[in-house]
């Protein structure tokens, strides 16, 4: 890949939050790069950073925090730094899609799933009217694996269960046709067979319709199965990053081995205390 290839481009993103007992730094200095067709894994711990850092970089933290970087790139946009409330709201679902860890805290519970759908479009001035919207929400949740779409449609995000509310809201993510995906623990939640298909979906869109995405997760085994890159978060800081064989197999960082350590072997039998 070449540097025409480069979706993102972060170059010391930090954020500080200010709390009733002082300012906290959760990310300090982070840089990040994303190719064209590329999945990043982000990996740590829980608290590390790793869910303030997308959400810094996407303008969704709340007013008590404040984000600095150098640098926030988006290929073919200004840089997202200089970008007014106007303009992030305009390159959140056209240019750049989010899929949350809580499918229902993005869905509005007084609208119909139809109207989000249109609600989307109209936000971003497509021209789209609402039997052209209809015909395009029941392609997109038909794309996603939904069976009997038009029912869904129909109904309410509390008639959903969360393995399928979660299609909706990946749905509703892709709709705009948006090249770049941030995914922050998406499979929170559901149970093993549903992650996996939800997992798959993702990584699917993304490789088919050639997008790139930056998956968080604090689940290494995803991170393998999925990411060609990994990026280890420890303490609000990158610690290493990489191709994802590299990471694997010879890590550099201490904290990294130890990450990669704690996770148990085929045919690993485990100690249990009594």
């Amino acid at each position: 890949m070449t540097g025409d290839d480069l979706v993102l481009d972060v170059r010391n993103l930090a954020v500080t939050i200010d709390t009733p007992d002082g300012v906290v730094h959760p990310v300090k200095g982070i840089d990040l790069s994303v190719r064209r067709g590329e999945i990043v894994g982000i990996m740590g711990e829980s608290g590390c950073g790793k869910s303030t850092t997308i959400k810094g970089i996407l303008r969704l933290l709340g007013s008590n925090s404040h984000v600095t970087a150098d640098r926030i790139e988006l290929v073919g946009r200004a840089d997202l730094t200089r970008a007014g409330k106007r303009e992030m709201q305009r390159i959140r679902g056209r240019h750049i899609g989010f899929v949350a860890q809580n499918p229902f805290g993005s869905l509005n519970p007084i609208y119909s799933i139809e109207r989000q759908f249109y609600e989307l479009q109209k936000a971003h001035r497509t021209g789209v009217g609402k039997k052209e919207s209809r015909r395009i929400a029941l392609e997109m949740l038909a794309g996603v694996g939904i069976v009997g779409p038009e029912r869904v449609l129909d109904g309410y995000a509390h008639q959903l269960s969360g393995g399928m509310a979660q299609r909706v809201v990946i749905a509703l993510a892709t709709t705009l046709g948006p090249g770049l995906l941030f995914a922050d623990e998406p499979t929170t939640g559901l149970d093993a067979t549903v992650q996996a298909q939800i997992l798959d979906l993702i990584s699917d869109l993304v490789r088919r319709e050639d997008r790139s995405m930056v998956l968080v997760t604090h689940d290494l085994g995803v991170i393998a199965q999925y990411c060609q890159k990994a990026v280890v978060m420890y303490g609000g800081e990158v610690v290493e990053s990489g191709d994802i064989v590299d990471v694997m197999v010879n890590p550099k960082h201490p904290y990294t081995r130890k990450l990669i350590g704690s996770v148990p072997k085929a045919g690993e039998k485990l100690s249990v205390t009594r």
